[in-house]
């Protein structure tokens, strides 16, 4: 069994999305929580199970799995018929396995970092800046429309979702403004978008 708790407009939102996208709604149990946020707002919900109060986490059959690229690795590997990643253990794979651990280990740490405009030698030494990482995703994009090349992927949905967050944050660069669009433009994101708010409303 997979129970998916989520809390609405949050980090979460990214793996309802694909949730979505890959058309398995109906195969996986949503458990909505409360979670504490930065304007002060919410609270620690006991109903959830993630360690630090967190979300995304997905229970599967009693296994705690935490973190969105683990989750969305997971997903598309159980449900491989979706579409949403390459064939497990094709050269295309490891592609897909290094975004989805690249964006957890550098791009979201070094969008905050930015953001907060915090900077330190060890920070640039250990994950370079965010130039740097413009720069990867631009490589990428100009071989292909998206990160994997010709189709869209779990990547492009995690990777694209800071962006998203933060607008200001898009670079100058119309390749990767086109990305982050035609991220945005899925009907999957509206979708959970809509349902959100009302979640929202609920909690």
């Amino acid at each position: 069994m997979l129970t998916f708790y989520h809390s609405p407009k949050s980090r979460s939102s990214a793996v309802a999305v694909l949730i979505d996208e890959m058309g398995i709604a109906d195969r996986i149990d949503m458990r909505i929580v409360a979670i504490p946020r930065q304007d002060g707002s919410g609270r620690r919900d006991p109903a959830n199970p993630h360690p630090e109060g967190k979300v995304p986490a997905l229970d599967h059959d009693g296994h705690l799995i935490t973190e969105r690229g683990a989750i969305m690795v997971q997903l598309t590997t159980l449900f491989p018929e979706a579409g949403l990643a390459p064939p497990v253990g094709t050269p295309d794979w490891g592609s897909y396995l290094s975004w989805m651990v690249w964006y957890q280990g550098v791009l979201e740490p070094v969008m905050i970092l930015d953001w907060a405009k915090i900077g330190h030698p060890a920070l640039t030494a250990t994950f370079r800046g965010l130039p740097e990482a413009v720069a990867r995703i631009g490589a990428a994009l100009a071989k292909g429309p998206w990160l994997l090349g010709e189709h869209f992927s779990a990547a492009d949905l995690l990777v694209h979702s800071p962006f998203a967050f933060f607008p200001e944050m898009v670079p100058d660069d119309p390749q990767i403004r086109d990305w982050v669009a035609r991220c945005r433009a899925r009907p999957s994101i509206a979708r959970v978008a809509e349902a959100d708010t009302a979640r929202m409303a609920a909690l």
